[in-house]
């Protein structure tokens, strides 16, 4: 079995072009030996906080600081059990803080939890920061988010630009804090394979960058690499609000285990575990017995069964072949029931998952048209740099416009993502005060959004 060693893993929050404050949050806590693997796994945490001033900075810390402590303390819980109570409970403390102090009052925050034990990973969710997958080149996006536009989008005859016209791009609908209970999300698990990526984010990403230039980046670097690419690319696009990474890879001490015969996972505190010795289903078994003899018994090859006349002989037939069927019903039933407990809700068996997830799919083949989208944000923002870094960056977008004409779509990924962290060097140069060569961009007219 696994021991959780060779996940590698990044994470980078940055404040972006036109905010005061990272009212961002994350937190990642690696498990300090295979058999603290084994009981809880590594824990991966994104939030975004809501609310004037410092308040929605207040509430994502207070979730990336207790929904890590709470599942911690619940270890001799299932996972799930333990995941959903330490998001419940960091709801009600933030939910307390603000409600005792003014200045906190309505704090609020998204929260985006992923939990690789052996059996898979897990995600605990809760606002609109974003779980994916990329395996292969499928980029699959484990979570919905609870925003108004996902919900009249899936509720079919608006896409996602008319949904966004239609009610704004920031309204949420589900958030850790305001009220003193919230409805949480758990999905999984999803089992594990060797090289599966997973990426957290806020919405300071998934905002500003495609799904399919998400899973190219995924695809083609390595986790710390994407990392940076990935922020990088919000800062060349104007990076109008805060941006969190989490990007961690698996390799083979991570692949799930074989969960054949494994307990049942409880998912509430009463439940308790069938005993390892199951009883038979002896009732199941006594009907099937039944049936089977009195299909025998009205088989139309039987001696009795062809003295009878047509009519009587018909319908001995018909009832025999429904004895027959009534037999393999119970059979069947009896095994399922027996190898595979179908739970009340109140547990989840080995080889069963909670939620709908994935809930979109996307096609992440590196080709011209998605490198051509990214090189040529980068030739854009160059355009606000000053030499040499402009020509640094402009060199490199071409070389990456000559790797796509050959066809050679990996170099010219890297190539990009060289010239965006010319871009992002520059950035920083100017924030710490260094050079003024790249200013931030003016903010927008119209609605302005207070989550971080």
């Amino acid at each position: 079995m696994g021991s959780g060693t060779t996940l590698v893993y990044c994470d980078q929050t940055d404040i972006g072009r036109r905010r005061a404050n990272n009212q961002d949050s994350l937190a990642v806590v690696p498990p300090v030996s295979p058999q603290q693997y084994q009981s809880r796994g590594w824990l991966l945490l994104v939030a975004d906080g809501m609310g004037a001033h410092v308040a929605g900075e207040r509430a994502s810390k207070i979730a990336a600081e207790q929904v890590p402590l709470i599942y911690e303390k619940n270890a001799q819980r299932s996972p799930p059990l333990a995941l959903l109570r330490g998001l419940e409970q960091a709801n009600t403390e933030i939910n307390l803080r603000g409600r005792r102090q003014p200045e906190y009052l309505g704090m609020g925050t998204t929260c985006t939890t992923l939990v690789l034990v052996p059996r898979g990973v897990l995600v605990g969710h809760v606002g609109d920061s974003r779980a994916y997958r990329l395996r292969g080149t499928t980029l699959d996006q484990l979570t919905r988010d609870h925003s108004a536009v996902w919900e009249l989008e899936s509720q079919g005859g608006l896409t996602r630009e008319q949904a966004e016209r239609t009610v704004g791009k920031n309204v949420i609908t589900r958030s850790m804090g305001p009220h003193a209970r919230v409805e949480v999300d758990i999905e999984g698990p999803h089992p594990v394979e060797q090289g599966d990526v997973y990426l957290l984010c806020s919405d300071g990403l998934s905002g500003q960058v495609a799904d399919e230039e998400i899973g190219l980046f995924l695809k083609e670097l390595p986790p710390r690499d994407a990392c940076a690419a990935l922020v990088g690319l919000t800062l060349v696009r104007g990076a109008p609000d805060n941006v969190t990474v989490i990007v961690a890879k698996a390799g083979a001490e991570e692949v799930s285990a074989n969960v054949h015969g494994a307990p049942a996972w409880a998912l509430d505190e009463d439940y308790q575990p069938r005993s390892q010795k199951q009883q038979l289903p002896w009732k199941q078994l006594a009907i099937a017995a039944g049936s089977l003899l009195i299909a025998l018994l009205l088989s139309p090859w039987g001696d009795f069964v062809r003295s009878l006349g047509d009519l009587p002989r018909t319908i001995c037939s018909v009832a025999s072949a429904a004895a027959l069927l009534v037999m393999v019903a119970m059979v069947v039933m009896a095994f399922v029931g027996f190898a595979l407990p179908a739970g009340d809700g109140r547990s989840l068996a080995s080889g069963r998952r909670l939620g709908q997830g994935p809930y979109r799919t996307y096609n992440c083949s590196p080709r011209a048209a998605l490198v051509e989208g990214i090189v040529a944000s980068a030739e854009s923002a160059a355009d606000g740099l000053a030499p040499p870094e402009c020509d640094r960056m402009l060199a490199a977008a071409t070389r990456a416009r000559k790797f796509i004409a050959a066809g050679s779509f990996h170099e010219a990924t890297v190539a990009a993502a060289e010239a965006i962290a010319v871009y992002s060097r520059s950035v920083e140069e100017a924030r710490s005060g260094d050079t003024l060569r790249v200013p931030p961009p003016s903010p927008p007219g119209g609605h302005h959004d207070e989550r971080g």
